[in-house]
Order: C-alpha cells, then structure tokens, then sequence
C-alpha cells in the first residue's frame, strides 16, 4: 500500500510504531512475570472454615474425629496428579468427600489435607471442581 506523503517518514513511522508495540509488550509481560510466584510454589486463595458450605464443615468435623465417613473412598490417598497442591510424597495427601444435596454420586466437592497424622492435618484445601482448584482452609 503507498501511503501519499515522503515515503521516507511513513516508513520511520511505521517502524516506531512496531517498536512501541514491542515495548508494551515487553513491559506488560514483565509486569505479570514479576507478579508471578516463584517457580515451584503455588499460590492458594483461602477460605476460612465457616465460608464452607455446612457439608464441608460436617466433613472436616468428621476428618478431625477419625469417621465414620459416609464414603467409602473417604480417606483414601490422594494423587496429586493435577500438581495442583503443593509437591509432598506419596501418601501425604488424603481426599474426603463433601456431600452434595441432590446428587446420585459423590458429587464434585471434596477436602483434601496433608499431614503426617490423619486425625491431626497440617494443611487442608477446598475444592468444589473436582480438583480444578483448591483453597486452602483456614484453621
């Protein structure tokens, strides 16, 4: 396309133009990589216990006193396999279910906690996706 005018300065024009493009970009992106966690940590949300739908908090009540647990996967390890939650070895990680009024099976909502002691959890997440996020419960 000719642009009418000296060729010359449509083209510096058009060259500062692609350059500031670039710069906002550039300085875009790194105002997002500087926001960013470090790699290898996961930044969680959290929720505090009471926040929790009253089927949440009847589950956690339940992790707490050891049972009975109204599923049978209820206290089962839990894989981490999304990486979602932070790296800890294998059999860290429990999942519990969190009923869900009016569904036939299990439903989406589970509590997930890591720890060393079942009954005594150091760290307990949220989720009501079906692990497509977590937040972390707050004691």
């Amino acid at each position: 396309m000719s642009l009418p005018g000296r060729p010359q300065v449509w083209q510096a024009l058009r060259k500062l133009g692609v350059a500031v493009t670039l710069v906002g970009a550039i300085s875009a992106a790194g105002a997002l990589w500087a926001k960013a966690p470090p790699p290898g940590t996961v930044e969680f949300g959290s929720v505090a216990l009471s926040e929790l739908p009253e089927e949440a908090q009847t589950t956690e009540r339940l992790i707490r006193a050891g049972g009975p647990f109204p599923y049978p996967k209820d206290g089962t390890v839990f894989g981490n396999r999304e990486r979602l939650l932070p790296a800890q070895p294998r059999g860290y990680y429990r999942e519990y279910t969190v009923r869900t009024p009016g569904a036939r099976d299990r439903g989406a909502r589970r509590i997930v906690c890591g720890g060393h002691r079942v009954m005594r959890p150091e760290t307990c997440y949220y989720t009501g996706d079906h692990y497509a996020s977590f937040r972390r419960i707050a004691q």
